[in-house]
This record gives structure tokens, C-alpha cells and sequence, in this order.
């Protein structure tokens, strides 16, 4: 009886040894709970994976999701699971690849960029955000389908590695965002239309050539003050002339020898194009602060690099210093309905002298001054401690933190640059994109 006794649990041990490795509370058998990856941020070579993966938690190392995941159940091949899983599991994995948590940066330059020019936010306006949503997106998009090979081996995890979408759908996706933020840009007007080729060209030779170039930076630099410009063009020539406004659009205003008649009868792409030259002072400023982002974001899937992080923290604190040392006059900033100045363009004297040589209008207890000052604060508070924190330790888990607070901090730099050129209401409104960005920022990865 004893033999038989010890036979049975035996065998019990003996039958359970022959099934297959299967998962303990959400884990795989085999190794502690400590072998799943952190999935806080977005990483490359499984650092940090999958802020925005769906489905169950990892099971192993290699990161199988629940459903898919058997202890010796080798991975899928990419672009085999392309267009499986429910829809919202689909839906997901496009917001992966646009990374729509990053579209809240894109607004407010437009708005600034109307902001800059002196006019109230309009048709024109409207149409340009809407192009650049689309244009931006459309680069996400193509990015990923450029940088498909090199993310199957640094982030598996991306959609198209991951086979959740297909390289033809994401490049599929990018060509019709491009036709139809192109088409968006028309309806403003033909110096939008100009203003928004250049753009998506710009967009699409940095994702396919650029990018891995020394110019990529300036490249995406270029797209970023190009987006500000689209807005302020937008805005200058959409309102129709003679509209009844102050300061309502009339154009033949900013074009010396143009009476208000031949403007509305015809207006001259290079007249039109000339009244946003206000906005290209600001422009400037998002771009030098783009390039730095792109310039640390080079660095993001293998780290390594704390000069960078270090010459970029320098860089947004002298521009933070720009924009705090620039102002409008105080007639723009007690009237949005500036009238231009004789003998030039709204905020003429913003172009290369206000930005850097004059300081904020009104005393230093002046409501506008005030909120310039807490809008660049913001700023300086979003991009600069991440970016310490990756010179200080140039891991790729915190060099992703620093180009996800670079990007974050554009939003309270276009909310700056628009209270600064006379338009608190409008940097305000910006500004409201920030609780926004950053709660969809917890579900889908900026970078």
C-alpha cells in the first residue's frame, strides 16, 4: 500500500512534466514576473516596448501578446497578421503607426502663425490646420513604411514589424493624408497651395532619403516652419477683401500700388505671399527648436550621446530668452484688429528687430507680459529637464523621454509666440491642447 501511495503522485508529477509551458497569473512558467519588459515607453530592441501595444500583457522576453504567446510558439512573421484582430485592435494599431497622441502639436502652427500676421483665426486657418493634420500625418506614416526593415530588428514592436498592418496599407495611407491635406491647402488659396507642395516635399524627402543624412535635421526643421507659414499665409489671403473688418483680410494693404478693387478681382501670388513675412521670425524659432528634437531623437534607439541632449537644452533656453526678449507694440496688444502700419506690413518691425532686440510691451505687472512669461516657462519646464536627464544619463529609455518632452513643449512655445505677437485668447486656446496631448500620450507612444 505505501508503494501504491507514492506511485500515484509520481505519476501525477510525471504526467503534469509532459504539458506544454503555460501561464501562471498572466506570466509565463519558467521565470519570474521581473521578466517582462517595462512598457512605460516606447523603445528599440525591447528597452522599452509597447506603450501602445494592445492586447494582454507581454508573456516573456520576447514580448508575445497573450493570445499568441505558447511556451515554444515561435513569433509571426511580418505582415502575415496584417488586418487580423477586432477592430478596435485595428484601430489601435493606426493609431500606433500615426501616433495621434503627437497631433495636438500641430494646431498651434497655424494658429501662431495667424497670430503673427495680426489676423483673428478664420476660414483660412481652419483649412491650413487641417492640412497640416493630414501632411503630418502622412509623414508618420510614410516614416514607419521607410523605416520598416530597420524596426524589425530596433522596435518589433511597431506595427508593420509586428505584421498588425501592411507596408503596402501604411504607404497606401501616407499618399492619400498627402493628397488630401494638398487638396485642404487649395481650398485657402494658391499661395497656401504653394506653401503646402513645398511642405509635403519636404516631408517626403526626409522620411526617404533625409533622414538618415546630416540634413535631416534642418530637413524636418524646414517642414516645421513651413507648417507655421502655411497657417500664416492661410490666414493673410482666406479672409475675402473687403470683408467689413478691421485689418479684415484686405490684402491690396500689404502690396504697395494694389488698390482694394484689383486685389479683389485678382490677387498676385507674390503679393500674398509677401504678407506672411511677419510670421517668419516665429517660424524660425519652432524650427530651431525642431531641429533639436530631431537632432536628439537620433539617438533615441541606441542612446550614447550626452553632447547633444546638453547643446539642445542650451539652444531652448536661448530661445526661450528670444521670445522673452521679443514683443509686439502695445497697440497689438490691446487691439487684435491691428491696422498695418503705413508704409508696410502688420508688424514689420517684428521682422528680425522685435523677436530679439525689444522687450515685452507694458510694465512688468501687465497681463500680457505676465502670461508670455508663464507660457515660456511652460515651455523651458517641458523640454528642459528631460533633456538634463538624457545628457546626465544618455540611455535610450531617456533620450525617448527627452524627444517625447520635445515634442510636448511645442505646444506651450506656439502658445508663447502667439500671446507674444498680441494674442492672449489664442495662447490660451493652445495652451488647452496640453491636458489633451497628454493624456492620449499615456495610451499611444509619441515616439
Amino acid at each position: 500500500m505505501r508503494r501504491r501511495g507514492r506511485a500515484v503522485p509520481a505519476a501525477l508529477v510525471a504526467a503534469l512534466s509532459l504539458l506544454p509551458a503555460g501561464r501562471r497569473n498572466g506570466f509565463a512558467h519558467g521565470g519570474p514576473p521581473a521578466a517582462v519588459t517595462d512598457d512605460r515607453l516606447s523603445g528599440a530592441g525591447g528597452t522599452a516596448p509597447a506603450p501602445d501595444r494592445p492586447g494582454p500583457p507581454p508573456t516573456g522576453r520576447t514580448g508575445e501578446r497573450g493570445a499568441d504567446a505558447g511556451g515554444s510558439r515561435p513569433h509571426e512573421a511580418p505582415g502575415r497578421g496584417a488586418g487580423r484582430g477586432t477592430p478596435r485592435e485595428r484601430l489601435r494599431a493606426w493609431a500606433e503607426l500615426l501616433r495621434v497622441s503627437a497631433l495636438f502639436s500641430v494646431p498651434g502652427d497655424a494658429l501662431a502663425g495667424a497670430a503673427a500676421v495680426g489676423r483673428r483665426p478664420g476660414r483660412g486657418t481652419a483649412l491650413a490646420i487641417g492640412a497640416s493634420l493630414c501632411l503630418y500625418e502622412a509623414g508618420m506614416a510614410l516614416n514607419d513604411w521607410a523605416d520598416r526593415d530597420e524596426d524589425a530588428i530596433d522596435r518589433p514592436h511597431r506595427p508593420i514589424p509586428s505584421g498588425r498592418i501592411s507596408p503596402a496599407a501604411a504607404l497606401g495611407a501616407a499618399g492619400v493624408l498627402t493628397a488630401a491635406g494638398l487638396a485642404l491647402a487649395a481650398r485657402a488659396g494658391r499661395p497656401a497651395l504653394t506653401v503646402a507642395t513645398g511642405l509635403a516635399a519636404t516631408v517626403w524627402a526626409y522620411d526617404l532619403h533625409l533622414k538618415h543624412t546630416k540634413a535631416g535635421p534642418a530637413a524636418m526643421a524646414a517642414a516645421r516652419s513651413l507648417d507655421l507659414l502655411l497657417g500664416a499665409t492661410a490666414t493673410a489671403t482666406g479672409t475675402a477683401p473687403g470683408a467689413g473688418t478691421p485689418g479684415g483680410g484686405r490684402l491690396s494693404d500689404n502690396v504697395a500700388g494694389v488698390t482694394a478693387a484689383a486685389t479683389a478681382a485678382a490677387v498676385p501670388t507674390p503679393g500674398t505671399l509677401t504678407a506672411s513675412l511677419p510670421a517668419l521670425p516665429a517660424a524660425l524659432v519652432l524650427g530651431a527648436h525642431t531641429y533639436g528634437v530631431t537632432a536628439v531623437s537620433r539617438h533615441e534607439a541606441q542612446g550614447g550621446s550626452t553632447g547633444v541632449p546638453l547643446a539642445v537644452l542650451a539652444t531652448t533656453t536661448a530661445l526661450a530668452a528670444a521670445v522673452l526678449g521679443g514683443g509686439e507694440r502695445s497697440s497689438r496688444a490691446t487691439g487684435r484688429h491691428a491696422v498695418p502700419q503705413p508704409g508696410g506690413t502688420p508688424g514689420q518691425d517684428l521682422f528680425g528687430q522685435d523677436l530679439l532686440g525689444r522687450g515685452l510691451p507694458g510694465r512688468t505687472t501687465d497681463p500680457l507680459r505676465l502670461l508670455v512669461i508663464a507660457l515660456t516657462g511652460a515651455y523651458l519646464r517641458t523640454a528642459g529637464p528631460p533633456l538634463l536627464h538624457a545628457a546626465l544619463n544618455p540611455s535610450p529609455p531617456l533620450t525617448q523621454r527627452a524627444v517625447g518632452g520635445g515634442i510636448r513643449a511645442m505646444i506651450p512655445l506656439q502658445a508663447a509666440l502667439a500671446a507674444r505677437a498680441g494674442s492672449p485668447v489664442t495662447g490660451l486656446a493652445v495652451m488647452g491642447l496640453v491636458p489633451l496631448a497628454r493624456s492620449l500620450a499615456r495610451k499611444v507612444s509619441l515616439t
